[in-house]
């Protein structure tokens, strides 16, 4: 399977004029009609993509052109695009246009990216398989009668396929890392506040963070260095300084590694990764750095307090949906109360009204203090506990996922099976802190998984130039 290589690649070849910027992007388009079956896609610009390209390359002074120019990127569809629809693969939200675009879209476009389509994901960012869209499941494009994970499973299956250079995701509790792991290439969550929210339509507002999937950590950096720093529509953002990722990916010295036993030791979790990890281990012992077992008592506390927290933000983001704003209606709607009760009920999913009905549960009078206000508690205990190990390791080493791709429909009637499936990846979320899933493992059923690195908060550069040794090291062809 091709796997498109943007700087590495064609970046030069662009700038060299070796290649069109054209034709790169309708071999993207050839795949993504090839690999129509696989429903990664909701919606394709091709006339949009195209026109771009043919500026790209009518443009004679090469050092006009932006960091990104002839890069083709996907954009999951809860990533608002002035004039475009985007539904969050909802029903409520069929053919909504959005009348600005993410500060995150508008990033890539000031680089002369090239934005081909929006991509299929679970509905409203909730779920681990990509069986929740209202426009289809998507399949992995290394086995697709497997599930690609999810949320951002349609981003992860383009990225894979050769679709587009990369694709942005959002990632709540693994929403980027854990359906990179399951495709087999690469998705980082940055530090929450390193990337603005704006317009992107909220699951857990605490908790989201928009990030980059890609096939190089190369790749990785260089859009990360485009999307990150402050912005004035979203107070969450931090003011520091956005370094140039792409250009510190040379890593040199020994380091010093956490692994976390519990996360090792833990009975979910398949033989082969965990036997993976522990070989990655001893081999980056041998060259030098420090790698330790290292105590985390609360894995059993993770998915619990990451799902009270988040379903209770959702509960409150997505009372918005009501039938009369905008949005579905339904055409039964009969009154104030009958509008509201009948376009939601239409308009949602059951995934997405099981975790509203469950929000607002935990906010109710009488369970406030008894869930959500001892999940917060137990959110600080998990984030000390972080912060304490990453004060005396670089990196915190550790499965993405449990095990490979399932089958679909294996875990969908299985609510608590399809959350543990997040088991390793919540705990950055509640804590803030950068992670990356590297596809670093090849498991014996001949699927791929990841393997995840845990970072100290806003230092992205230290972790991109770790992962780029990893891949180079331990990397698959």
């Amino acid at each position: 399977m091709e796997h498109p290589n943007f700087t590495s690649n064609v970046k030069e070849q662009l700038k060299a004029n070796e290649v069109s910027c054209l034709r790169i992007v309708e071999d993207c388009l050839k795949k993504i009609k090839k690999g129509k079956k696989l429903n990664a896609f909701l919606e394709i610009f091709e006339k949009e993509a195209i026109a771009k390209a043919r500026e790209i390359d009518e443009e004679a002074d090469r050092s006009k052109l932006g960091k990104l120019a002839g890069m083709v990127v996907g954009i999951k569809d809860n990533l608002c695009y002035e004039n475009h629809t985007v539904s969050a693969s909802s029903k409520i939200l069929e053919g909504f246009q959005s009348v600005y675009s993410a500060h995150v879209v508008k990033k890539l476009l000031q680089e002369d990216a090239i934005i081909i389509g929006r991509l299929n994901c679970d509905e409203f960012a909730m779920g681990s398989s990509n069986e929740n869209s209202a426009y289809g499941i998507v399949r992995n494009p290394v086995d697709p009668s497997r599930v690609p994970g999810g949320s951002s499973g349609g981003a992860a299956a383009a990225v894979k396929m050769g679709m587009c250079h990369a694709a942005l995701g959002t990632d709540t509790g693994g929403s980027i890392r854990q359906p990179a792991s399951l495709c087999g290439i690469i998705g980082l969550k940055p530090t929450y506040g390193r990337v603005s929210r704006n317009g992107c339509i909220a699951y857990a507002s605490s908790f989201d963070q928009i990030g980059p999937m890609t096939n190089t950590v190369e790749d990785a950096a260089l859009i990360l260095e485009v999307i990150a720093g402050a912005d004035e529509n979203d107070a969450t953002t931090s003011s520091q300084s956005v370094p140039q990722y792409s250009r510190k990916l040379n890593f040199s010295g020994q380091k010093k590694i956490a692994c976390l036993q519990d996360c090792l030791e833990h009975n979910g979790l398949d033989p082969e990764i965990k036997n993976r990890i522990r070989k990655i281990g001893n081999t980056l012992k041998k060259e030098g750095h420090i790698v330790e077992d290292v105590q985390f008592p609360f894995m059993d506390f993770l998915v619990p307090a990451y799902y009270v927290l988040t379903t209770a933000e959702a509960s409150s983001n997505l009372a918005r949906y009501d039938g009369i704003h905008y949005g579905h209606r339904s055409e039964q709607a009969d009154g104030l109360e009958p509008t509201y009760l009948k376009s939601r009920t239409e308009g949602f999913g059951p995934e997405v009204k099981r975790r509203i009905m469950l929000g607002t549960f935990v906010l109710s009078a009488g369970y406030f203090d008894a869930y959500y206000s001892k999940a917060q508690k137990v959110r600080g205990i998990i984030q000390r506990k972080t912060l304490e190990i990453l004060k005396t390791y670089d990196y915190i080493l550790l499965p993405t996922t449990p095990g490979t791709a399932p089958k679909i429909g294996e875990n969908i009637n299985d609510p608590i099976a399809m959350y543990l499936e997040d088991i390793f990846t919540v705990q950055a979320n509640l804590t803030g802190s950068p992670a990356i899933s590297l596809p670093l493992g090849q498991h014996s059923n001949g699927l791929p998984f990841g393997v995840q690195l845990i970072g100290s908060s806003m230092q992205e550069d230290s972790l991109f130039a770790f992962s780029h040794y990893l891949m180079d090291n331990f990397g698959f062809e």
